[in-house]
């Protein structure tokens, strides 16, 4: 996709993917507890696996094609655990590529199956979407939090939370050759498809990568985010050209591919020189200062969330390129201009100190 392509969810861009590699690799079989459409994990056309006698015709789920063994859509229904450890069995006999698919909250049903994965080194492949407060309406129970730093935590399990629909396929090429077991985090609302023209060898195998570098190439800050806040990232690069701030903007998909790195690289992305570092992912902040450092600044989410619109949610919980500017200006020591930017959400027709725009 390019950038000037229609925003895209990453969750149906993996939807996008997923059909594609079946269409290829034959043995790829899965299927979601119950939430085949809210998920975008339909194998479409490949009909459902049960029994020949069972008719299909009419039933919640089926995705066309015969009902019988061929099939590859794997009706769990609403038994997460259960569904962990089918995908576990399939990949531990071997001749098949098996995928579950569900929400991220729920992967606290899941975590056992998750864990043995891990602990086995099997190749099972666990899609979880709405990965955030991003979610919206559906409330704080089904809003994810502390989710991704839990499963961050499970040695040999391998955690991408792409950031728009390329880096969601190549999310999943890496999977399909990865030995172990990998995790999806994908969103439920639509995210632009970003402009790579600035990028540096840009790898989602690599876990981290300059999607965009500083003018000059050497910033003064770097902005990290993952998944739906790389956008925000980007967003406030541009703002604080307005300011004369040069900054850079790292795509960090994978902490655990990025950890596996040679210290050449990680250093060529994120230099030790370089302190000043602001990340921003929608979720807890636990972890997170082993990227940005003591002296960096870290925008996430510490609390539960709410029932409401999600875009509303996001601007409520501090997920705008205005706070992520803000907090770059503070660590330059720019105090009273980092007050002004987060302010001009709903300042009208304002101009930023200095005469740039904000």
């Amino acid at each position: 996709w390019n950038s000037s392509d229609k925003p895209m969810s990453t969750r149906v861009a993996g939807g996008h993917a997923l059909n594609a590699l079946a269409k290829n690799i034959q043995n790829l079989i899965g299927g979601s507890a119950d939430l085949n459409p809210s998920t975008e994990t339909a194998l479409k056309g490949l009909g459902d696996f049960q029994p020949s006698e069972v008719t299909g015709a009419g039933t919640l789920g089926s995705v066309g094609g015969e009902w019988s063994y061929a099939g590859r859509n794997l009706a769990f229904g609403v038994r997460e655990h259960a569904m962990g450890a089918a995908v576990n069995g399939m990949a531990a006999h071997g001749g098949v590529l098996p995928f579950s698919a569900t929400f991220l909250v729920f992967s606290d049903y899941m975590k056992p199956a998750i864990r043995l994965a891990a602990l086995s080194g099997l190749q099972s492949l666990f899609v979880f979407t709405h990965d955030s407060v991003g979610v919206g309406e559906d409330g704080p129970t089904h809003e994810p939090v502390e989710h991704l730093a839990g499963l961050r935590s499970i040695p040999g399990l391998t955690v991408i939370r792409p950031a728009d629909g390329n880096e969601t396929v190549e999310a999943w090429a890496f999977a399909v050759q990865h030995g172990g077991p990998t995790l999806f985090a994908l969103t439920r609302q639509n995210v632009p498809h970003l402009d790579r023209g600035n990028a540096k060898d840009p790898s989602v195998a690599k876990g981290a990568y300059i999607l965009s570098e500083a003018d000059g190439g050497t910033p003064e800050v770097i902005l990290i985010g993952t998944g739906s806040e790389v956008a925000l990232c980007m967003k406030a690069q541009e703002k604080l050209k307005g300011y004369s701030v040069s900054a850079r903007v790292v795509s960090m998909p994978s902490w655990d591919l990025f950890a596996d790195q040679d210290e050449a690289y990680r250093d060529r992305v994120l230099p030790k020189a370089i302190k000043r570092r602001v990340t921003i992912e929608a979720a807890s902040t636990f972890g997170w200062y082993r990227w940005a450092g003591d002296e960096g600044t870290i925008i996430g989410i510490d609390r539960y969330g709410a029932s409401a619109p999600g875009e509303e949610l996001m601007k409520q919980f501090g997920f705008t390129a205005e706070h992520v500017t803000s907090a770059a200006l503070r660590l330059l020591g720019r105090n009273e201009e980092a007050d002004w930017e987060l302010g001009a959400e709903t300042a009208f027709a304002a101009t930023a100190p200095g005469g740039g725009l904000a």
